[in-house]
């Protein structure tokens, strides 16, 4: 739904504007409302300039692509399907982004004007397609959005459950019970619900807390994936061979890429409009280093081992066969 609904809208947008001749390619290079001079600068140590902060919007877009990994338990062929699936995501995302980017850009007009719109995206969206059919396509865009939320849902209700399962998260002996009529982890969904609605209750008093959540939203996993790559970096070398997805001799430059990227994306967070948001991705930086020290204190190297790869279909029907308190 959500590639159809970009796509939708991507093809709109350019076959409108091009009918009617506001379609100006010239706008992909306009600063306004910044300075030109300006515009260029990549700011301090406490700030960052315009365009650093431009690099933000593909931070944004290309997100939650690994997602797909915590759904390999109930996948078939997962070591070639997963991989996969999760550069097709990052293709799509990449490729669609960018021609929407380019697209409503084109089709700014006059930026300085359009940087008073609480809402510039929508707005040149609207002003193009005209009210009807462009708060349609809007429609189709909440409904994308949903879907995503309902993926991030499914994510990280299974995220929960599965460490529950292998005894890594807090509540675990609650958290790991399948319902027995059901046959769905109730309680690991329900402990999600709490969890997001806590996070959500704690910004409700700010007018900015879409951005502080969005913000911190992608700055944790920039976080995660950063650790991710360079801990693949340190243990490459004493990792099994995989028997699906290889990168081959891709496998340096993507390295030298990612870490490139992970780097500059890390640094554009310095400024400190982000303040907010390093603030409670550091919050729970110290819970998660809090418990982790608690697992090896009560545990021991146990506690830093990783489970084995367990059949969730047959865990499943076992949790389901013992009565649920």
């Amino acid at each position: 739904m959500q590639i159809i609904g970009m796509i939708g809208i991507t093809v709109l947008l350019f076959a409108v504007g091009a009918a009617l001749g506001r379609l100006d390619f010239s706008t992909l290079f306009a600063t306004a409302p910044v300075a030109e001079a300006a515009y260029w600068d990549f700011g301090g140590l406490t700030d960052a300039g315009p365009f650093p902060l431009a690099f933000l919007l593909g931070a944004f877009t290309i997100v939650g692509f690994e997602s797909a990994a915590n759904l390999a338990e109930e996948t078939k062929n997962p070591e070639r399907v997963i991989p996969r699936a999760m550069v097709q995501a990052v293709i799509a995302l990449g490729v669609l982004g960018m021609l929407f980017l380019i697209a409503v850009t084109a089709l700014a007009g006059d930026t300085a004007e359009l940087a008073k719109s609480a809402t510039p995206v929508a707005t040149v969206i609207t002003s193009v397609l005209g009210p009807v059919v462009g708060k349609g396509m809007l429609v189709l865009v909440v409904i994308s959005i949903f879907s995503c939320g309902l993926v991030i849902t499914l994510s990280g209700t299974r995220l929960i459950w599965a460490m529950s399962r292998d005894e890594r998260f807090p509540g675990w002996q609650l958290l790991r019970r399948v319902h027995r009529s059901r046959h769905t982890p109730v309680a690991a969904t329900l402990g999600y619900l709490v969890i997001t609605q806590a996070i959500l209750a704690v910004f409700s008093g700010t007018s900015d807390a879409l951005f502080i959540l969005f913000s911190a939203a992608t700055l944790l996993p920039a976080i995660i994936y950063a650790g991710t790559v360079l801990l693949y970096i340190v243990k490459r070398k004493s990792l099994p061979a995989s028997t699906g997805f290889r990168l081959g001799r891709w496998e340096i430059p993507v390295l030298i890429l990612a870490s490139v990227w992970l780097v500059y994306e890390l640094l554009i967070f310095r400024d400190d409009s982000f303040a907010q948001p390093r603030l409670y991705v550091g919050i729970m930086l110290v819970i998660g280093i809090a418990y982790l020290v608690y697992l090896v204190v009560t545990r021991g190297r146990k506690g830093l081992t990783m489970p084995d790869m367990a059949d969730v279909d047959r865990t499943f029907d076992e949790d389901s066969a013992t009565p649920t308190a």
